[in-house]
């Protein structure tokens, strides 16, 4: 009677813990596909901020009136750029204090994106201010006006800085 008590009873316990398993199986089986469910919401939801970026992007600059101002360093040149301002007719555009890191990364030919904006197609008046230090140490401010036509298409203009030694300290082209 023991014995089969026993037997009964260890039975009793393999049903049990195969049917323990059988659940933990499917328990895991469920948390997989929510898990992938899941990734393909986030991944839809990424795909979707990334065309409402664009959209707003459109919206907020049509092309018409779309213009971008860059700023880089001459090669090879000394000079040690601490700020940038810039004016558009009048108006403060843009006013840029550089850390030693980003000034460091524009010497080595990065470039800065300093304004985005929308302007009306016609004649503009910009103007553009540099305050450094010149390679002996010497305080360096240049400011220089600049004509600027804005067509129906984007504009993209470069603003190059230089030292006074270069002969052109700051120099604006057409990207």
């Amino acid at each position: 009677m023991r014995k089969i008590s026993w037997t009964l009873s260890f039975s009793t316990l393999g049903a049990l813990w195969f049917s323990v398993s059988c659940a933990d199986d499917s328990y895991r089986a469920q948390m997989k596909g929510l898990d992938e469910q899941v990734q393909e919401i986030k991944s839809d939801v990424l795909s979707i901020d990334a065309e409402l970026r664009r959209l707003e992007e459109k919206l907020l600059y049509p092309s018409n009136t779309h213009v971008a101002l860059f700023i880089a360093l001459a090669k090879d040149d000394s000079l040690r750029v601490d700020a940038v301002q810039i004016q558009i007719d009048g108006k403060l555009a843009a006013h840029y204090i550089y850390s030693f890191k980003e000034l460091e990364a524009l010497q080595k030919g990065g470039v800065q994106r300093i304004y985005t904006g929308n302007l009306p197609t016609g004649s503009h008046r910009l103007d553009v201010s540099v305050i450094g230090k010149l390679d002996g140490g010497k305080d360096y401010a240049q400011t220089q006006s600049f004509a600027l036509d804005k067509g129906i298409e984007p504009k993209l203009l470069g603003i190059t800085l230089a030292g006074p030694a270069s002969g052109k300290s700051i120099a604006v082209s057409d990207w």
